[in-house]
Protein backbone atom coordinates (compact mmCIF):
# COMPACT_ATOMS: atom_id res chain seq x y z
CA UNK A 1 0.00 0.00 0.00
CA UNK A 2 1.45 3.41 -1.12
CA UNK A 3 1.85 5.81 2.04
CA UNK A 4 -0.64 8.54 0.39
CA UNK A 5 -3.41 5.67 0.30
CA UNK A 6 -3.41 5.32 4.70
CA UNK A 7 -5.93 6.73 6.09
CA UNK A 8 -5.37 9.00 9.02
CA UNK A 9 -6.47 8.43 12.77
CA UNK A 10 -8.09 11.01 13.83
CA UNK A 11 -8.43 11.65 17.93
CA UNK A 12 -12.21 11.58 19.26
CA UNK A 13 -11.47 14.42 22.24
CA UNK A 14 -11.82 18.36 21.65
CA UNK A 15 -9.22 21.07 23.35
CA UNK A 16 -9.95 22.23 26.32
CA UNK A 17 -12.54 25.32 26.48
CA UNK A 18 -11.08 28.79 27.65
CA UNK A 19 -7.85 27.23 28.19
CA UNK A 20 -5.03 28.88 25.59
CA UNK A 21 -3.17 26.73 23.30
CA UNK A 22 0.02 26.79 21.91
CA UNK A 23 -1.60 24.97 18.71
CA UNK A 24 1.63 23.80 16.68
CA UNK A 25 2.43 22.10 20.01
CA UNK A 26 -0.92 20.39 20.62
CA UNK A 27 -0.25 17.76 18.58
CA UNK A 28 3.26 15.62 17.18
CA UNK A 29 4.76 14.27 14.32
CA UNK A 30 4.24 10.09 14.39
CA UNK A 31 6.73 7.96 12.10
CA UNK A 32 4.87 7.20 8.92
CA UNK A 33 1.76 8.38 9.82
CA UNK A 34 -1.01 11.38 9.53
CA UNK A 35 -1.91 12.44 13.11
CA UNK A 36 -5.57 14.44 13.21
CA UNK A 37 -6.67 16.12 16.30
CA UNK A 38 -10.35 18.03 16.77
CA UNK A 39 -9.78 21.35 18.02
CA UNK A 40 -13.53 21.90 17.61
CA UNK A 41 -16.32 19.90 15.96
CA UNK A 42 -20.05 20.91 15.88
CA UNK A 43 -22.52 20.15 13.40
CA UNK A 44 -21.87 23.23 11.17
CA UNK A 45 -18.11 22.43 10.50
CA UNK A 46 -15.37 21.52 12.43
CA UNK A 47 -11.35 22.58 12.91
CA UNK A 48 -8.63 20.19 13.51
CA UNK A 49 -4.78 20.52 13.07
CA UNK A 50 -2.77 17.48 10.98
CA UNK A 51 0.25 16.66 11.32
CA UNK A 52 2.23 14.87 8.65
CA UNK A 53 5.49 12.88 8.66
CA UNK A 54 8.04 12.77 5.84
CA UNK A 55 6.82 11.08 2.68
CA UNK A 56 3.21 11.16 3.83
CA UNK A 57 0.03 13.15 2.25
CA UNK A 58 -3.69 13.08 1.98
CA UNK A 59 -5.09 10.95 -1.65
CA UNK A 60 -7.74 12.68 -4.10
CA UNK A 61 -10.80 13.69 -2.26
CA UNK A 62 -13.78 15.87 -2.95
CA UNK A 63 -15.74 17.74 -0.75
CA UNK A 64 -19.58 19.53 -0.64
CA UNK A 65 -17.99 22.60 1.32
CA UNK A 66 -14.98 24.89 1.48
CA UNK A 67 -12.27 24.03 3.32
CA UNK A 68 -9.64 26.26 4.69
CA UNK A 69 -6.06 24.97 5.02
CA UNK A 70 -3.42 26.47 6.96
CA UNK A 71 0.10 25.59 7.29
CA UNK A 72 1.64 26.29 10.93
CA UNK A 73 4.87 24.68 10.71
CA UNK A 74 6.91 23.11 7.51
CA UNK A 75 5.72 23.59 4.15
CA UNK A 76 3.17 21.63 1.78
CA UNK A 77 1.72 20.86 -1.73
CA UNK A 78 -1.75 21.36 -2.05
CA UNK A 79 -3.37 20.68 -4.76
CA UNK A 80 -6.85 22.25 -5.92
CA UNK A 81 -8.05 20.87 -9.56
CA UNK A 82 -4.69 19.66 -10.88
CA UNK A 83 -3.56 23.10 -9.70
CA UNK A 84 0.02 22.79 -7.45
CA UNK A 85 0.06 25.21 -4.56
CA UNK A 86 3.50 25.44 -2.40
CA UNK A 87 2.58 26.67 0.95
CA UNK A 88 4.93 27.82 3.84
CA UNK A 89 4.41 28.11 7.34
CA UNK A 90 1.79 30.68 7.88
CA UNK A 91 0.41 30.67 4.86
CA UNK A 92 -3.49 29.68 4.23
CA UNK A 93 -5.44 28.80 1.34
CA UNK A 94 -9.38 27.75 0.81
CA UNK A 95 -10.09 24.71 -0.89
CA UNK A 96 -13.35 25.54 -2.86
CA UNK A 97 -15.64 22.38 -2.80
CA UNK A 98 -16.67 20.20 -5.40
CA UNK A 99 -13.40 20.53 -6.59
CA UNK A 100 -10.68 17.53 -6.56
CA UNK A 101 -8.02 18.02 -4.25
CA UNK A 102 -4.79 16.16 -2.71
CA UNK A 103 -1.79 17.35 -0.27
CA UNK A 104 1.56 15.76 -1.87
CA UNK A 105 4.31 14.71 0.52
CA UNK A 106 6.91 17.60 1.06
CA UNK A 107 8.56 16.53 4.33
CA UNK A 108 7.21 16.90 7.75
CA UNK A 109 4.78 19.78 8.18
CA UNK A 110 1.45 20.99 10.32
CA UNK A 111 -1.64 22.15 9.25
CA UNK A 112 -4.67 23.92 10.28
CA UNK A 113 -7.89 22.27 8.99
CA UNK A 114 -11.71 24.35 8.98
CA UNK A 115 -14.86 23.47 7.58
CA UNK A 116 -17.56 25.38 7.42
CA UNK A 117 -21.22 23.41 6.79
CA UNK A 118 -22.86 26.00 5.22
CA UNK A 119 -25.12 23.97 3.34
CA UNK A 120 -24.82 21.87 0.05
CA UNK A 121 -23.28 24.47 -2.50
Amino acid sequence: MDNKDKKPSPESTELEKAKSHIIVEIIEYMANSVVIKTIIRKSTGNISIMSFDSGEGLTEKTSPFDTFVQIIEGKAEIVIDKVSNLLESGQGIIIPAHLPNHINPNGRFKMISTIIKSGYE
